[in-house]
């Protein structure tokens, strides 16, 4: 997972623990509340793209979530 302090957006900050995530690490895939735009939204920015949909979350409660791939 990866969450910011607000205080933090807009700075790149993000961006950087992306990256890290994705080279470093090989992160490919990323899970993304259907609620949370902004974070859906910087997702798509840096290369993502949904490639499915599930109704509940991983905790089988009532919150729908994205889930995103790497384009190839």
């Amino acid at each position: 997972m990866l969450f910011l302090h607000s205080n933090a957006f807009g700075k790149g900050l993000g961006r950087l623990c992306l990256d890290y995530s994705i080279n470093k690490m090989g992160v490919e895939k990323v899970d993304v509340n259907e609620q949370n735009e902004r974070a859906l939204g910087f997702y798509l920015h840096c290369g993502f793209q949904i490639v499915g949909r599930s109704e509940l979350d991983p905790q089988g409660k009532p919150f729908p979530i994205f889930h995103l791939a790497l384009k190839s």
